[in-house]
């Protein structure tokens, strides 16, 4: 994640019986924001944040050539292609909006880690816009992340971060979210550059709790949490490739 969210691999998942459905947990000053599940012609839009979020997360990682390779585009296109696809699995992407206009997202499916259980989802990948930071954006898709994942019978969810990114650690922490001492080696470029990876987890609170949690984290109001570009070159859990029905944040071209 960086800046209050953000990543991507292509996926087909079922949106299930959350279609439609606003997470109107607005505990932000913004009157007019909400959080809702992605539709197809939100896909210009979260690529256009996945962007410029990406670009900043990796900016310490990636050469300037290849962060100009984060095309909003290309982004936009392989969610365009995941949304309006055939979804078999119980990943699901969500938009947080100011008013009409997109200004963050997450998406959340099943763990495929080999030390977690069926119980376990992942929090993929997190961001928001840098225009729309500390408005709550970020604290309202984390807390729709969570209702969705309680909603699909999960009790713990995980996130994978880049290990310097104190920030987004901060903000995950605030929500009561720990490092479980799991950690990989993440290739994030298409020559083999690799980044450290940590992953943290909790278990899923009540919903009062969760509430809590997610107005702690908006105090914290941290960077995205960019899903890895590629598949992992080591990992302390595991390296397989990701399931086809994950919810994968678009790989950058």
């Amino acid at each position: 994640m960086a800046h209050e969210d953000a990543n991507a691999h292509q996926h087909g998942h079922d949106h299930g019986p959350d279609d439609g459905h606003d997470h109107a947990h607005d505990r932000g000053p913004v009157a007019d924001a909400s959080v809702r599940v992605a539709r197809g012609s939100d896909a210009p839009a979260v690529g256009l944040v996945q962007a410029v979020v990406f670009r900043e997360a990796y900016a310490a990682a990636l050469a300037p050539e290849v962060l100009a390779t984060f095309e909003p585009r290309a982004f936009a296109n392989a969610w365009r292609a995941t949304l309006e696809g055939e979804r078999s699995g119980d990943g699901v992407l969500l938009v947080a909006c100011a008013g009409e206009q997109v200004v963050g997202f997450a998406a959340v499916g099943a763990s495929d880690d080999a030390d977690t259980d069926a119980g376990t989802a992942e929090l993929i990948v997190l961001g928001v816009h840098p225009d729309a930071r500390r408005q709550g954006h970020g604290s309202r898709l984390l807390h729709a992340v969570v209702d969705t994942a309680r909603a699909r019978g999960r009790s713990a969810l995980a996130a994978w971060l880049l290990a310097s990114d104190d920030a987004t650690r901060g903000f995950l922490t605030a929500a009561g979210m720990v490092a479980d001492g799991a950690h990989r080696q993440r290739v994030v470029s298409p020559d083999g550059n690799t980044a450290g990876e940590v992953r943290l987890s909790a278990l899923l609170a009540d919903d009062s709790d969760a509430a809590d949690a997610a107005d702690a984290a908006d105090a914290a109001d941290a960077a995205p949490v960019p899903a890895p570009a590629e598949d992992s070159a080591a990992t302390s859990a595991d390296d397989r490739a990701p399931a086809a029905d994950d919810v994968r944040a678009p790989e950058g071209p």
